[in-house]
């Protein structure tokens, strides 16, 4: 059961779990962020399927890029998500299936194609992250403002960190994520 968020008494900055050093600082951080984890893949999928009943909760990462980014090269969209050109044409033609992108040539570069929202998935996305920051500010209702910009402020560094050392692995933990680091850069402004 989840003791939200608070060490047991007997949980000091450090000590010996079955004989093995351990800094319970960093256990209690593992347990937190496995449980963060668990729920923002279990949300990505609900949110997914706000959008559209057959969308694959991977996609909400793409449809919250090109939301972001505006129209992106299918080639930047699996460099930023991190999975291959073959896995990335598979996602963008389900989207394109969807009615939620479409691809238009680049007119910097006639032989390739920009994927963008339509206008039918730029609404349908608006709404389900509308929604999902509401949820947000009800959820932390509780907190003051200055703390939940900590939180964001620490997520990013916790983010940055782990980019600088694997830019590949953050991309795909940021499209897990939905759009937790629009939540932080909202929160420091």
């Amino acid at each position: 059961m989840h003791n939200n968020g608070a060490l047991p008494p007997e949980q000091g900055a450090g000590g010996t779990v079955g004989g093995i050093g351990v800094d319970h600082a960093f256990l209690a951080l593992e347990r937190e962020l496995a449980v963060f984890l668990r729920r923002a893949r279990a949300a990505s999928g609900e949110l997914a399927r706000e959008v559209h009943p057959e969308l694959e909760s991977a996609a909400y990462g793409l449809l919250m890029r090109l939301e972001d980014a505006g129209p992106q090269r299918a080639t930047d969209l699996a460099g930023f998500v991190g999975v291959g050109k073959a896995t990335m044409s598979r996602q963008l033609r389900a989207l394109e299936g969807l009615g939620l992108v479409t691809r238009t040539p680049d007119p910097a570069d006639g032989r390739a194609f920009l994927v963008e929202l339509t206008e039918e998935g730029r609404s349908r996305f608006s709404a389900v992250r509308v929604a999902r920051r509401a949820r947000y500010a009800r959820r932390l209702a509780a907190w003051e403002r200055n703390e939940v910009a900590e939180l964001a402020r620490l997520l990013h560094r916790l983010n940055a960190e782990q980019e600088a050392e694997d830019p590949g692995q953050a991309a795909r933990a940021a499209q897990e994520a939905g759009d937790s680091g629009q939540a932080a850069r909202a929160a420091r402004e």
